[in-house]
């Protein structure tokens, strides 16, 4: 991976950590490198997930990359959200 690929998988990342806070309500624990974070990991979770169900094949898309996030947010949320 060359330099522009890790900035745009970061924005991306970004972007779909910004989307999943604003469809999950409530209070989140986290900062916006929180954010992007948890929505690099959100499109792996869904390219992982997409693989599991619908082939080898399957790259996350934008949705999938947003279920993903949703989902870690909410782990993220039950972990940290209590010490808060």
């Amino acid at each position: 991976m060359d330099i522009g690929a890790i900035i745009t998988t970061c924005i991306i990342g970004l972007v779909v950590g910004a989307i999943a806070k604003l469809l999950m309500p409530g209070k989140d624990p986290g900062g916006c490198i929180i954010t992007m974070l948890l929505g690099l990991a959100g499109a792996w979770l869904g390219t992982f997930l997409g693989r599991t169900f619908f082939g080898g094949n399957y790259a996350a898309g934008w949705i999938m990359s947003i279920v993903g996030a949703m989902i870690l947010l909410l782990i993220y949320r039950m972990i940290f959200g209590r010490r808060a």
